[in-house]
């Protein structure tokens, strides 16, 4: 069997077994997405080029036809991108950078809903006559990274924001109802309330009822949005699971990007720590803390993946494959990674940005992907590499010096301005030797993430061009 393989690439062997008949050809396209083989053939296929700054958000619609974008230039961008062009771009109408852009389906590609650093949920419609009309839909204290839409509806879409409130949306009526603000589970316990700034919202794709939301503490939340009333008329927290590796439980940590698979499995990234996945039977309930510590000990541990770092921007997380059998994240070392979901094994390591690869979306059917961060081009990902890419020699270097970092960043903190983040940006892109600080008196950042009260994407302003890192 051995020998085979080394012979045989996975990809000529799936052909082989479909032409004598060992399975359907209709099954052909979903086993041959999955392989191995054409997960390590993926390299770079091409950029696209056309906006002014950092790109935060890349989404393909329905179909897979178009991509859409937004950046820190304030502008959404359509592309074609099979054919590397730009079919038509339009200012969002917001004041500060875009962090989500989503084409809702169903909709001719023309209903497009945004969200921002100015804490703004929006709609962009495009008529007739090729005009985009835009509004203000809802609007959080702080930044809202993340938007999900409900699996197949062309109205409905739910938003979360560092102030802890989740939106929920429906465009037949323009409005936005308030369904809870996420609570401390401390402070639910004293019957006292502190909200937990949210980073990222995701519904189940395989029951539409629940929706995951992560931020600012280390618990993933599960609701069940059936048990809320539309109007907000007494709507509390009160989420049915809750999900943590034990060893992170009472940590000082925050979750930057959820995603569920297409069987309700749970993937939770965690600001400079690891990514984990949950199966549905791992939750430790509605009142974690309530959890006896023999009953916790009982609970199956979670699959890790390790290598990458997730420390200086909010990255987002993804399943990849037609099966989801791998789990895609970018890195602060300017990688990405492709991980064999159910093995953890890293088959694919890849230079995705010169800085930090924040954002990496598959596309909807075909077995490639699209990734964004610090640089200001989207770049498309496919599998078309003439043989199968080992790692790079320096794979282990690479993640050793990611794990050095992380253990390094939990025992200090860096204080950073805003001016002294662009500098050094501006220092790596033009090879300058020397740093040049004229302003003194500019507000301090921690590099990594901040209260709802001292938000530093938000405190970020200026020229629209200039990246920032939160």
């Amino acid at each position: 069997m051995e020998s085979r393989r080394k012979g045989f690439p996975d990809e000529f062997t799936e052909v082989f077994r479909r032409e004598i008949g060992f399975f359907p050809p209709r099954c052909f396209p979903r086993r041959i997405s999955a392989s191995e083989g054409l997960v390590k053939r993926s390299t770079l296929y091409r950029n696209l080029n056309g906006h002014r700054g950092c790109v935060n958000t890349v989404e393909f619609n329905s179909t897979g036809d178009v991509l859409v974008s937004g950046s820190d230039d304030r502008q959404i961008i359509f592309w074609n991108w099979a054919a590397e062009s730009k079919i038509f771009s339009y200012p969002s109408g917001h004041v500060d950078n875009v962090f989500q852009a989503r084409i809702m389906p169903f909709t001719d590609d023309r209903t497009i809903i945004t969200s921002s650093g100015d804490g703004q949920v929006r709609l962009g419609q495009i008529l007739e006559n090729g005009h985009v009309d835009t509004k203000r839909l809802g609007k959080h204290q702080g930044n809202v990274y993340k938007l999900d839409i409900e699996p197949g509806s062309p109205h409905i879409f739910y938003s979360c924001g560092e102030d802890g409130v989740v939106h929920h949306f429906d465009l037949r009526s323009n409005s936005a109802t308030k369904l809870f603000c996420c609570s401390s589970f401390k402070t639910l316990k004293q019957q006292s309330h502190k909200s937990i700034g949210l980073n990222t919202i995701v519904i189940d794709p395989r029951n539409p009822n629940y929706l995951a939301v992560g931020g600012s503490d280390e618990y993933a939340r599960v609701y069940d949005i059936r048990k809320y009333q539309w109007d907000s008329s007494n709507n509390l927290d009160r989420p049915v699971n809750a999900f943590c590796p034990h060893h992170l439980v009472g940590a000082d940590i925050q979750i930057t990007g959820l995603a569920y698979s297409n069987t309700s499995e749970l993937l939770v990234s965690y600001n400079d720590e690891l990514i984990y996945l949950f199966q549905k039977n791992m939750g430790m309930g509605p009142s974690p803390l309530s959890l006896p510590p023999e009953e916790l000990q009982k609970l199956e541990k979670p699959q890790v993946y390790s290598g990458h770092r997730n420390a200086r921007t909010v990255k987002g997380v993804s399943f990849f494959g037609p099966n989801h059998d791998y789990v895609l994240s970018g890195s602060d070392c300017g990688h990405i990674f492709i991980w064999k979901k159910k093995s953890a094994k890293l088959v694919r390591l890849m230079v995705g940005d010169q800085q930090i690869v924040n954002h990496l979306q598959p596309h909807p059917y075909m077995p490639f992907f699209a990734s964004c961060g610090i640089e200001d081009s989207v770049k498309l990902w496919i599998p078309m590499a003439d043989d199968i890419r080992p790692l790079p020699d320096d794979a282990e270097q690479i993640m050793e010096s990611n794990r050095l970092a992380r253990e390094n960043h939990s025992s200090s903190t860096i204080l950073l301005t805003p001016d002294i983040i662009m500098n050094l940006f501006r220092l790596q892109r033009h090879g300058r030797a020397d740093i040049e600080n004229d302003e003194e008196d500019g507000e301090t950042y921690l590099l990594g993430f901040s209260d709802v009260e001292a938000s530093s994407e938000g405190g970020l302003t200026g020229n629209p061009a200039d990246c920032s890192i939160s």
